[in-house]
């Protein structure tokens, strides 16, 4: 069964958008907390009372604005900083004067950096200085003055916002490229399954088909010589590939976005199934198994996969050695994992001879064998002398 297409949304802003809406509620409830300890110091405190309204109306309302990036529109941003650059301008009409001109805060004190960090969530670094230098406009124009403590303010707000906005582009590039290295890693991953099923059937049918029209002759050889050159162009098409990788999309708004391949449906976890029963069908009059007395239990999936193995191992001793040839089956249920050996009498693979045929498309024991085990978490070793046989030593942990 083919694997079914997954889609999975990686955004490290998410937490970024949360932090800022606790930041806007404090910083809000601050402002208007600082103002009724402080409301008889000011010269006209009801346009003062006006502002805080509209200041928490504000706030509270404006709140799914900024959940994320898609919700916090250009639009949004625009009237936002006119409510904390109003509040800088509405101060010296509603404090006392010697508190403004001694570096008292303004109406909306620090919640105007909350303004300025939806700019730099929003869009990066240019847009909060975009923001900060208004805010620092502003605080000139209520200040009257170029003082020390304002400029330290101003420079304050225009370096820590645009910081963070080279960061969060930061992060959004970090994003992107970790979502294409998952999706790359995805498509091989089913591009090597469905490689092995390949390998396991139809590589293996047109491989007889063309041995067995050359004996026959005739038509048969004929069809024989179109079997092996679908042979050649398949082997190419597995080890070139089978899988495009999809792209990955760049919308910052959104988060990155991964298109993966989840395994097949059955190979779900259920019962543990015992690996003996699944070894049995292989044992016969050339094919010696000795096994535990005792079951020896695995995840579904994983009995599969090393059962798989197994039969691509024994396929590899009739087609290499003959039909006729004897192998050996050895499983051992160890604490840590199970181990299954595959051993043969005969020749032995001469040195490179399994990167040689891998060069060539043939992945058999890169795919079929090696490439089963590494996605169990296990290991396949292969041990040939020359003359003295093949033995390949199949491990799987425990947990996989």
């Amino acid at each position: 069964m083919a694997g079914r297409a997954r889609v999975m949304r990686m955004s490290v802003e998410l937490p970024m958008w949360r932090a800022l809406a606790g930041y806007r509620v404090l910083t809000m409830l601050y402002a208007i907390g600082f103002f009724a300890t402080a409301h008889s110091g000011f010269v006209r405190p009801w346009p003062a009372v006006g502002y805080y309204t509209v200041l928490l109306v504000w706030t509270l309302a404006t709140l799914p604005r900024v959940a994320n990036a898609a919700s916090c529109t250009k639009r949004f941003l625009a009237a936002d900083l006119t409510v904390a650059l109003t509040g800088i301008l509405l101060t010296p009409f509603t404090d006392d004067p010697e508190r403004v001109m001694g570096g008292g805060p303004t109406l909306p004190s620090i919640w105007t950096a909350g303004s300025v960090l939806a700019f730099a969530l929003k869009g990066g670094w240019r847009w909060a200085a975009l923001a900060s230098t208004l805010v620092a406009a502003a605080n000139l124009a209520e200040r009257g003055t170029f003082a020390r403590d304002t400029l330290h303010n101003v420079l304050l707000v225009w370096i820590a916002s645009i910081a963070i906005g080279y960061v969060v582009e930061v992060a959004r590039a970090s994003e992107r490229t970790l979502a294409r290295a998952l999706e790359i890693e995805a498509a091989t991953r089913e591009r090597e399954r469905l490689a092995r099923d390949i390998h396991d059937g139809v590589l293996q049918v047109l491989a007889m088909v063309q041995r067995r029209g050359a004996v026959i002759g005739g038509e048969a050889a004929e069809l024989g010589r179109m079997a092996g050159e679908q042979e050649v162009a398949l082997r190419t098409l597995v080890s070139g590939g089978l899988v495009p990788v999809s792209r990955v999309s760049e919308d910052s708004t959104d988060g990155a976005v991964v298109r993966v391949v989840d395994e097949p449906e059955e190979d779900a976890p259920d019962a543990p199934v015992d690996l003996r029963a699944l070894l049995a069908p292989y044992a016969g009059a050339r094919v010696h198994l000795a096994e535990p007395g005792t079951p020896v239990p695995m995840a579904p999936a994983a009995a599969r996969e090393l059962a798989a193995a197994v039969g691509a191992a024994l396929d590899n001793v009739r087609r290499h050695v003959g039909a006729d040839a004897r192998a050996w089956l050895l499983v051992e249920d160890e604490p840590d994992g199970v181990v299954v050996t595959v051993r043969d009498e005969g020749p032995g693979i001469p040195e490179g001879r399994l990167a040689e045929a891998e060069g060539q498309g043939r992945l058999g024991v890169a795919l079929s064998i090696r490439g089963r085990l590494r996605d169990l978490g296990g290991t396949a070793e292969l041990i040939s002398v020359p003359g003295q046989g093949t033995e390949v030593e199949l491990r799987v942990p425990r947990r996989t």
